[in-house]
Parts: C-alpha cells; sequence; structure tokens
C-alpha cells in the first residue's frame, strides 16, 4: 500500500490543514501499518514557477526555447501521483484563493497530457482526503459568503480533472483564537476544528477501506 501526501501550508506550528491531514494520514496507516508514504511539502519546498511559464512559452511559441528541465519535473510529480495507491492533499485558503505554490503544483502536473489533456485519466477512482482550512467564516449567510475561491476550484482540479474520488475534511473559523473581532466565534470554531478532526479520521479509514477492496 501506499499513498501520497501533499502539503500547502506555509506554517508548521499551528496550521490546521497539516494538523487535519495528520489525522487522515494516521487513521490511514491505522489500516495499513507499515505502508509506504511519500511526500512533498510545497509549503516549505516551493516548486519554480517559472518553469511552468517556459513550458507553456515554448508550446505556443515554436521559436521558444525548449524546457527540459520542466519536462522532467513534471515526470517527477505525475510518479509521485502514478505510483500513490491514495491520497492526502492538506490546502488552506490564502487571501480568498489558491495557494500560488499549490496552483503552481497543479500547473506542472496538468503538463503531463495523461492528466489534464483528456488522455487515459491513469488515476481515475482512486481515493483521496482534501483537508482544507479557512480562517474566516464562508458559509451561505456570513459577511464572506462566496468569498472562498480556493474549495471549489480545488475539488474541481482534484475530481474533475484529475479523476480522484475526493472525500474532503475542513474546518473554518481557524484565526478566532488570535483575532479578537472574533472572539464571540471561539466556541464555535473549537467545535468545527473538533468535528474537521473527526471527519478526517473517518476519510483516512475509509479511503484505506476503498484502497483495500481496489487491490485486492
Amino acid at each position: 500500500m501506499h499513498l501520497f501526501r501533499l502539503d500547502a501550508s506555509v506554517r508548521t506550528s499551528g496550521s490546521v490543514s497539516r494538523a487535519l491531514a495528520d489525522t487522515a494520514e494516521q487513521a490511514w496507516l491505522g489500516e495499513h501499518p507499515g505502508a509506504t508514504v511519500t511526500r512533498r511539502d510545497i509549503g516549505l519546498e516551493p516548486l519554480p514557477s517559472e518553469l511552468w511559464a517556459k513550458a507553456a512559452r515554448s508550446a505556443v511559441d515554436p521559436s521558444a526555447p525548449a524546457a527540459p528541465e520542466a519536462a522532467e519535473l513534471t515526470r517527477q510529480l505525475s510518479a509521485e501521483l502514478l505510483e500513490a495507491d491514495a491520497y492526502v492533499f492538506a490546502v488552506p485558503l490564502y487571501n480568498w484563493g489558491v495557494p500560488a505554490h499549490f496552483k503552481t503544483w497543479i500547473d506542472l502536473v496538468l503538463l503531463n497530457q495523461d492528466f489534464g489533456g483528456g488522455g487515459s485519466k491513469p488515476l481515475a477512482g482512486r481515493p483521496a482526503v482534501l483537508a482544507m482550512s479557512r480562517g474566516g467564516g464562508y458559509g451561505e449567510g456570513t459577511p464572506k459568503f462566496g468569498w472562498d475561491h480556493n474549495s471549489p476550484y480545488i475539488v474541481r482540479v482534484l475530481a474533475d480533472v484529475l479523476h480522484l474520488d475526493v472525500h474532503v475534511a475542513e474546518a473554518e473559523l481557524t484565526l478566532a483564537d488570535v483575532t479578537p473581532a472574533m472572539e464571540p466565534l471561539r466556541g464555535l470554531a473549537a467545535q468545527l476544528l473538533q468535528d474537521g478532526h473527526a471527519t478526517a479520521a473517518g476519510h483516512g479509514r475509509r479511503v484505506a477501506e476503498l484502497v483495500r477492496v481496489s487491490v485486492g
């Protein structure tokens, strides 16, 4: 059994997305002790976005220089996905959108035409846990409802482009404890965090079972 985990938070201590992913990973490993876990931490080691720009230019402009380094990085990123049976993605909301370094990872992965160009869909049906955190509240009826441009995009890419079977665990109001104006929301924030971890653990076990069934 082989799990791939990607972390996009620029924080280590105090990162809620990492903590939710830890819960999901430990639940998965509880079902598959000793399994292989491959990690890529793009929060601490961002990928070079200029490589994607070079590759994109060479694809549309015959006079542009080739970008073999981008092709090699895409090969490495593709191999990490192809070699895994299941996935954990930990992605926070930054400035109401997708973290730039996670978007770079997506752009480089989708240089592989099998993933992004209507190819053979090699990851179709493989299960994944998506652990997401949001500092504020973005649900219907809140002042910033509709400002979360991260969650729908990521689910769309993972589920509808990479064709993964995505299971979401999330927590909102994660900045309540350090934001004076959010003090009245701290009780709710604690409950949402507890619920998020319970969901992450359940998804970790569920994904482990799905892998066990698919591998036989």
